[in-house]
C-alpha cells in the first residue's frame, strides 16, 4: 500500500510515541489533519511539531455494536474528539478506565495522549492525571 508522506510521518510519530501536529514554517499556524497546503496562508512550507499531548474531550461516542466494515473485531471502544491545546482537533481512540469501561469520561474532560492504538494507526488518550 503506498501511503502518502504526510500520513506516514504522522504515523511514524505514533510509532514512537509522538503525537505531532502540523505545522506551517510560514505563519506558524497548526493545523490538523496533515495537509499539502496550509488552510490559512496556503503555503506549502510545512513541518512537523512535536504535541505536549493535552487537551479537552469534546465528543465521544462508545461503540458496541454496528461497528463500521472492518472494525468489528474492535468492539467495543470508544472515539472521541480532542481539541489539543495547540488549537487544533483530532479524532482519537480514548483508553477505558477497566474493562471496557469508559462511564467515567464527560465532554470538556482534560485529556492526555498516552500513545498508539496496537492495532490501529490512531492516537489513544485518556482522562488526564491532572
Amino acid at each position: 500500500m503506498n501511503i502518502p508522506k504526510i500520513v506516514s510521518d504522522f504515523r511514524a510519530g505514533l510509532a514512537s510515541d509522538e503525537l505531532l501536529v502540523q505545522t506551517c514554517n510560514a505563519c506558524g499556524k497548526p493545523n490538523m489533519w496533515p495537509r499539502y497546503a496550509c488552510p490559512h496562508c496556503q503555503s506549502e512550507n510545512l513541518g512537523w511539531t512535536r504535541s505536549a499531548g493535552q487537551g479537552s474531550l469534546h465528543s465521544f461516542c462508545v461503540l458496541r455494536q454496528g461497528a463500521p466494515e472492518g472494525f468489528e473485531d474492535d468492539i467495543p471502544y470508544a472515539i472521541g474528539v480532542v481539541k489539543l491545546d495547540e488549537g487544533v482537533q483530532l479524532a482519537v481512540r480514548l483508553q477505558p478506565e477497566g474493562t471496557e469501561d469508559w462511564s467515567a469520561y464527560q465532554c470538556d474532560d482534560r485529556v492526555e495522549f498516552v500513545g498508539k492504538d496496537g492495532a490501529r494507526e490512531c492516537a489513544v488518550f485518556r482522562k488526564s492525571s491532572d
